[in-house]
């Protein structure tokens, strides 16, 4: 029974806190549609477009997951999202995580 109780407990934890393994090499190769609009560098020259660099990783996940779902409605972005995979998702914010 106790191992039981534990077993539920590690995966509950673990399903809670998500950990991103994205490569930011292969984020690099993918981020070229992104720097027309948030920069080359993931610091964007238009104010109403987010910078990216140095944000967190799982955070860049959601939102680019929400974008593909439609929670989140953008038309230009649901448009740059749509061939995404998820890995390409974890890759791109692995790439702009390790930015300055």
């Amino acid at each position: 029974m106790n191992k039981l109780i534990l077993a539920v407990v590690t995966a509950t934890v673990m399903m809670a806190s998500p950990v991103f393994a994205g490569d930011a090499a292969a984020g690099k190769g993918k981020s070229v549609m992104c720097a027309a609009c948030h920069g080359a560098n993931g610091i964007s020259a238009i104010p109403t477009y987010p910078n990216l660099a140095g944000q967190k990783e799982a955070y860049l996940v959601k939102q680019l997951t929400e974008f593909k779902s439609g929670i989140r409605d953008n038309a230009i972005m649901k448009g740059m999202v749509m061939a995404l995979t998820p890995t390409d998702m974890e890759n791109l914010a692995a790439y702009y995580a390790n930015m300055k």
